[in-house]
C-alpha cells in the first residue's frame, strides 16, 4: 500500500457531500460533571443517534452510494459483528441494492434482529473457528457480489472522517481526540479530519485491554494479529487492523491506549445515569481511554467520539444496574 493510494481528506469531504441530508449530524453534547472530574473541557460527538445507531452508517453507505449500475443489480456482500452489518443493511434498502451480511453466531441479538429488519439476508458463522473473510470472498465470488468490508476500504474509511470533520466544525480545534479503535475505519478516518482541521490536535485510538492488537502493531512497526479476544467490547473484537487503515493510523496517530471491561462498564453507567445516553461497551472505549490519561489534559479541550448504542437492553441493563 503506497502513500499515494491512500484516501485523503478531499475523499472525506466528498463523503460528507454524499451523506448530507442522508445521515443525521450527530449532536456533540457536554457534562459538566465530567468537566469537574477531569478538569478539563470534553466534547461527545454522539454516534450513537446516528442512523442504525453508530457511525458505521457514515461508511457503508459512502461505499455503497458509489456502485455502477450492474454492482446495484447484483447486490453487496458484507462481515461484521453487527454495526457494520446494520450500516450496510440500511445502505442498501435506501439504495434498493440486495444485501448479505456475514455475522458471528454469537453476535448481539438486537444486531442481528436489526440487520435482518432493514430487509438484509443474514449468513451466521463461528467467529472462533471461522474465516469471516473467507466466507465473504466465496459468496462474492459465487453471486457477483461486491464485497464491502468493516473498515479496510477507501470509500468506508472517508465516509467514516465525516464524524470528526463535524466535531471539528461544529466546536473548533481541540487539543485531543479519543475514539474506539477496531478494524482502525474511524481512526483513520477520523486522522485525515483531524490533520486538515486541527492538526496540532493529538488523536488516540482506544482497544479493549484483552484486545490489543493496535497498540502492539503501532510498537512493532507492523500488523500484529491476535486470536480473537474475549471482552466485552464487541465492536473491537477484531484480531489484526488493515492494511490501509494500519498505513494511516501508522503515520498519523499520538497513540493507541486501552480500557479494560471494567472501565467500560463504569463508562456506560456514566453516560445512562448523568448523560442519559444508552452506549454500548465499544462506545464507551474512548471515554474509557481518556480517563486513564486525564491528568496530562487538565485545562485542555478533548473531543470523545462515542462510536454506537447498539446494545441488548436486557444485557444493558445487567451490566450497568450490577454493583460498582
Amino acid at each position: 500500500m503506497t502513500q499515494a493510494a491512500l484516501p485523503t481528506y478531499a475523499d472525506v469531504e466528498a463523503a460528507a457531500a454524499r451523506l448530507a441530508g442522508v445521515a443525521h449530524r450527530t449532536p456533540v453534547l457536554t457534562s459538566r460533571t465530567i468537566n469537574e472530574q477531569l478538569g478539563a473541557e470534553v466534547f461527545f460527538k454522539f454516534e450513537s443517534l446516528q442512523r442504525m445507531g453508530a457511525f458505521k452508517f457514515r461508511g457503508a453507505y459512502n461505499a455503497l452510494a458509489q456502485f455502477n449500475a450492474e454492482q446495484r443489480r447484483a447486490g453487496v456482500v458484507a462481515f461484521s459483528s453487527g454495526n457494520h452489518a446494520q450500516g450496510v443493511a440500511l445502505a442498501a434498502r435506501i439504495l434498493g441494492i440486495p444485501a448479505t451480511i456475514i455475522m458471528p453466531d454469537d453476535a448481539p441479538a438486537m444486531k442481528v434482529a436489526a440487520t435482518r429488519g432493514y430487509g438484509a439476508r443474514v449468513v451466521t458463522y463461528d467467529r472462533y473457528k471461522e474465516d469471516r473473510e473467507a466466507i465473504g470472498r466465496k459468496l462474492a465470488e459465487e453471486g457477483g457480489l461486491t464485497l464491502i468490508p468493516p473498515y479496510d476500504h477507501a470509500d468506508v474509511i472517508a465516509g467514516q472522517g465525516t464524524s470528526a470533520k463535524e466535531l471539528f466544525e461544529e466546536v473548533g480545534a481541540l487539543d485531543a481526540l479519543f475514539m474506539p479503535l477496531g478494524g482502525g475505519g474511524l481512526l483513520s478516518g477520523s486522522l485525515l479530519s483531524a490533520k486538515a482541521l486541527a492538526p496540532a490536535c493529538q488523536v488516540y485510538g482506544v482497544e479493549p485491554e484483552a484486545g490489543n492488537d493496535g497498540q502492539q502493531s503501532l510498537r512493532q512497526g507492523s500488523i500484529v494479529r491476535i486470536d480473537t479476544p474475549v471482552t466485552l467490547a464487541d465492536g473491537a473484537q477484531t484480531q489484526y487492523l488493515g492494511k490501509i487503515t494500519f498505513a494511516i493510523i501508522q503515520r498519523d496517530v499520538t497513540d493507541i491506549l486501552t480500557g479494560t471491561d471494567a472501565q467500560l462498564v463504569e463508562a456506560m453507567r456514566f453516560f445512562g445515569s448523568r448523560m442519559k445516553q444508552v452506549v454500548e461497551p465499544t462506545g464507551a472505549l474512548g471515554l474509557a481511554g481518556l480517563q486513564n490519561v486525564a491528568d496530562q489534559w487538565r485545562g485542555k479541550r478533548v473531543g470523545v467520539i462515542v462510536s454506537g448504542g447498539n446494545v441488548d437492553l436486557a444485557r444493558y441493563a445487567e451490566l450497568v444496574g450490577a454493583a460498582a
